[in-house]
């Protein structure tokens, strides 16, 4: 199946990731439908658009926007998916829904976008876990190095767990500063991004 502007893709696992191992039982860690914390990001490309260039290929495994594989309830509380939904396998998205792709086994980030890991507080009167608005540069669209510590915007990160690390998405024009290292600069990853 092949469409002209869309890229079909179809969800790695469930289209909610809301249940955990635990021992041999399995906890459900949400059980409503809207929380976007709990949707399926996950999606292998089936094929890619006939119009267009892109160097993403089918079978390339991509990071998408958390409305994909959500389902909702309209104004009459009848529960809808999305309009990307074609069938439970299979779904159509188009190019700015992709935020991440691995191809030949590494990641990669779609042009207008950088990935950045959190940095740990080092002020002791601080009761916040993370340095507000700076990271380091774990994936890049080529705007900045990867691993050059930039500040950005605030309201313009956005969480992901790729991996099991916590990074931000943040857009490529959003960066404000690179700053020089001080040596003392400490990734944040906390433990629940690492069981995930």
């Amino acid at each position: 199946m092949k469409s002209v502007y869309n890229f079909v893709v179809k969800p790695i696992g469930e289209r909610y990731n809301n249940t955990k191992k635990v021992g041999d039982s399995e906890l459900i860690l949400n059980t409503e439908i809207y929380n976007h914390q709990y949707v399926n990001r996950k999606a292998t490309v089936i094929s890619t658009p006939i119009v267009g260039n892109t160097d993403i290929k089918a079978g390339d495994e991509i990071i998408v926007h958390h409305n994909i594989f959500r389902r909702w309830h309209n104004v009459k509380g009848i529960e809808k998916n999305s309009r990307s939904y074609f069938d439970e396998s299979t779904y159509f998205i188009t190019q700015d829904q992709i935020f991440l792709y691995k191809s030949n086994g590494e990641w990669k980030v779609p042009e207008g976008y950088c990935f950045v890991k959190p940095l740990k507080a080092k002020d002791q009167f601080n009761i916040d876990a993370e340095r507000p608005l700076i990271g380091i540069v774990k994936y890049s669209d080529g705007t900045v190095e990867v691993d050059d510590l930039i500040g950005f915007r605030p309201s313009s990160e956005y969480e992901f767990i790729i991996d099991g690390e916590r990074l931000y998405r943040v857009l490529s024009n959003f960066i404000t500063i690179k700053y020089e290292y001080q040596g003392d600069e400490e990734e944040y990853n906390p433990s629940w991004a690492e069981s995930s």
